[in-house]
């Protein structure tokens, strides 16, 4: 019986990694062949195209700042209609200068020096609460637009169905003694992900925090505990009956961190607020009749528990291969404890100037499946405060 219950524990774990990994992004890749973007947009000089107001938290970010506004500004959509929300989470350094100095030149930057730390959720809800126009750009200090990003974002709310817009984020420079390849392939795969599957269901997953658009009507800030606030935003509009799209021609360019440790502490970070958001969007989970659940589970939630299927096929491995299982077995774990191990080769090999690609993927997947464990450790601990500190990125490692 034993054995039964742990190859049941086997396969079974093992056919969810790969559904989340393997088969949900083939399946979908098929579904999303005969179907077309929203095709209901705004041209673009429509004299109607909406009032925007975008939303930026900030926190001693003055490396990337002034790129971030002039970026922002130099933009095809009408400036006039135009409005940017910059709060600082009581900066230390230059950036509150800077902004200051650039609210002069536009006039249409809006700044909000708070007097102690409050949090990115908390930031962006004042801001919030201060911004008037029908559609709301959140976005990140590190991601810089491309001239119509704007446009390719709005132009899609002249359907009404349509709740929030995200936009394709794109690293332009990576190394290859780093781990910055490797995120610029993750994030390239979840751009096609997200764009598929709001093409097959209106249901994107989450827009990537650095580049959304969302209506008003259906905009819910996060509460002020929680970590990950551009999720919540996300599946808040789902939850309302709203459609969330991926535009890729929405570009923007994210400047990232090159440093395994770094990523591994926001991966750590992003983990403990996706559990939250796991927790209060529960009910998405269990609406069979919906494209949302099976995209919700597929993409998202069996992603978040990969650690813990594979810590238990591990564990059934072994039970498996202790009671005298076939030579199947024994290769499959000793598949699963050389792999891990690879990690150190590639260390090693990284040190003396030699960088494998292959290698770097397996440092990168079980390093950022480490993160999203040590993710859920913290949520089940209680989130104990919600202020943040920039990742350090390229500009600062140059």
């Amino acid at each position: 019986m034993l054995g039964v219950v742990a190859a049941f524990v086997l396969w079974g774990s093992l056919l969810l990694v790969a559904h989340t990994y393997v088969l949900f992004p083939l399946l979908l890749s098929r579904l999303a062949r005969s179907r077309r973007q929203n095709q209901q947009v705004y041209a673009p000089n429509a004299p109607d195209l909406p009032a925007v107001d975008i939303l930026l938290a900030v926190y001693n970010e003055e490396l990337v700042i002034e790129e971030k506004i002039r970026s922002t500004f130099t933009t095809t959509y009408p400036l006039n209609k135009l409005t940017f929300y910059i709060g600082s989470d009581n900066s230390q350094d230059g950036t509150n200068a800077l902004v200051q100095r650039l609210a002069q030149e536009y006039p249409g930057l809006q700044f909000r020096p708070f007097r102690q730390r409050t949090g990115k959720p908390g930031v962006i809800e004042a801001l919030g609460q201060e911004a008037s126009a029908p559609i709301l750009l959140l976005t990140d200090a590190n991601v810089f637009f491309a001239p119509d990003t704007i446009y390719q974002l709005v132009k899609h709310f002249r359907n009404p169905a349509v709740g929030q817009v995200g936009g394709n984020i794109i690293n332009p420079e990576h190394r290859r003694e780093g781990i910055s390849g490797q995120e610029k392939a993750y994030l390239e795969r979840e751009n096609l992900i997200k764009f598929q599957e709001g093409v097959v269901w209106g249901a994107m997953i989450g827009a990537f925090g650095g580049c959304f658009a969302v209506r008003r009507t259906c905009y819910h800030p996060a509460p002020a505990s929680f970590l990950v606030d551009d999720f919540f935003i996300s599946m808040a509009v789902l939850q309302d009956g709203y459609h969330a799209i991926n535009e890729l021609d929405a570009v923007c360019y994210e400047d990232v961190s090159d440093r395994l440790p770094e990523e591994f502490r926001r991966k750590a970070r992003i983990s403990t607020g996706n559990f939250q958001n796991l927790l209060a969007f529960r009910r998405l989970l269990w609406q069979p009749w919906r494209g949302v659940s099976f995209a919700f589970w597929s993409h998202k939630v069996l992603r978040w528990l990969t650690p813990l299927l594979l810590v238990l096929m591990l564990l059934a491995n072994v039970v498996l291969v202790g009671m005298g299982a076939g030579w199947l077995y024994q290769l499959m774990l000793l598949g699963q404890v050389g792999l891990p191990l690879l990690i150190l080769l590639d260390s090693v090999l990284r040190r003396r100037g030699t960088h494998s690609r292959l290698l770097r993927f397996i440092t990168h997947f079980y390093s950022m499946n480490a993160a999203l464990f040590v993710g859920l450790w913290r949520f089940l601990r209680g989130v104990r405060t919600t202020v943040w500190e920039p990742t350090q990125r390229f500009q600062q490692s140059k």
